[in-house]
């Protein structure tokens, strides 16, 4: 895979889990000079894609005051992590700096924004991909590497610097119907599978795929109400991409699940629930989830 035609920037990359660590790789690739900022130490990474194996040439720190100031920095730490990195957002930021912030949920920016010194900017980003960390420093890329941004000069700047790689930046115009749209690939998804420990191989019987259709109906009302321009279509285009991961691929809150790790429900399930209660809108199925969710995570948290 050739390097970027964009001058080599400063990236830093925070957050070493399966994102963080696919990203921080195809940006190095792409022939960028590239920090990831983590809580415990690594000696390397290694992402296995597309039949390879690739060991980026990254530096690695593990405290704030290490890194310096960067160009661009990609927050990649779970959503309830966020208030968590505000150390490494101040080290790392300073006039100029873009945040991509890619991570799950619908409040980019509102989340981001108050963490950051000033003159920043808060850059929201959608990931489609999947991916998975298997162990500390080693990450399976499964399916797909795609950001969506807004459009705009930040975001054609985030495309210039990955054009020609791995990894495609794609803008939209309407960000908060795309917000929308990624949030039902992960409104019965995630849930399901990580409530059930189970990969995406659930979806393939008929009765769970009819229940995710209805779980997925009552976030499209939300969505509407909200102001999406989404339809039904986007709730079976939103399953088709559940399904296209393949059986064996998870979600991140199953992946998250399964190795004992805090939930990102809230960001999720959570924002559906909350906003629906906003507009009046009925989600039984919605706020059930939300309560399992909730108990589950209080468990792996109290371990």
């Amino acid at each position: 895979m050739s390097a970027s035609s964009a001058p080599s920037e400063r990236i830093a990359v925070i957050g070493g889990g399966a994102v963080g660590g696919l990203v921080a790789a195809f940006a190095e690739e792409a022939g960028h000079e590239v920090t990831l900022c983590l809580r415990s130490p690594l000696d390397g990474l290694t992402v296995e894609t597309e039949g390879e194996v690739l060991r980026p040439r990254l530096r690695f720190v593990t405290e704030p005051d290490e890194a310096g100031v960067h160009d661009w920095v990609l927050l990649t730490t779970k959503a309830q992590d966020t208030e968590g990195a505000a150390g490494w957002l101040n080290a790392l930021c300073g006039p100029g700096t873009v945040v991509a912030v890619v991570q799950n949920g619908i409040d980019h920016v509102e989340r981001v924004s108050p963490l950051l010194p000033e003159g920043a900017e808060a850059l929201p980003a959608l990931a489609f991909m999947a991916v998975e960390r298997v162990a500390p420093g080693r990450i399976v890329h499964h399916y797909s590497s795609e950001l969506h941004v807004p459009e705009g000069q930040s975001g054609a700047r985030l495309q210039a610097l990955f054009a020609g790689g791995r990894l495609t930046v794609r803008g939209v115009g309407d960000f908060r119907t795309a917000a929308w749209r990624k949030l039902f690939t992960n409104v019965a998804a995630n849930p399901l599978t990580a409530l059930l420990l189970q990969r995406m191989h659930i979806l393939g019987d008929p009765e769970m795929y009819a229940r995710a259709e209805e779980i997925l109906r009552e976030g499209l009302a939300v969505a509407q109400a909200e102001g999406a321009l989404v339809d039904e279509g986007d709730v079976r285009r939103a399953l088709r991409a559940n399904l296209a991961v393949g059986p064996d691929g998870g979600t991140s809150t199953f992946y998250d699940r399964l190795a004992g790790r805090p939930m990102e429900h809230e960001h999720l399930t959570g924002a559906v629930v909350r906003l629906a209660e906003r507009h009046g809108v009925d989600v039984p199925l919605n706020r059930l989830l939300l309560t399992l969710l909730r108990a589950a995570d209080r468990e792996l948290r109290a371990d």
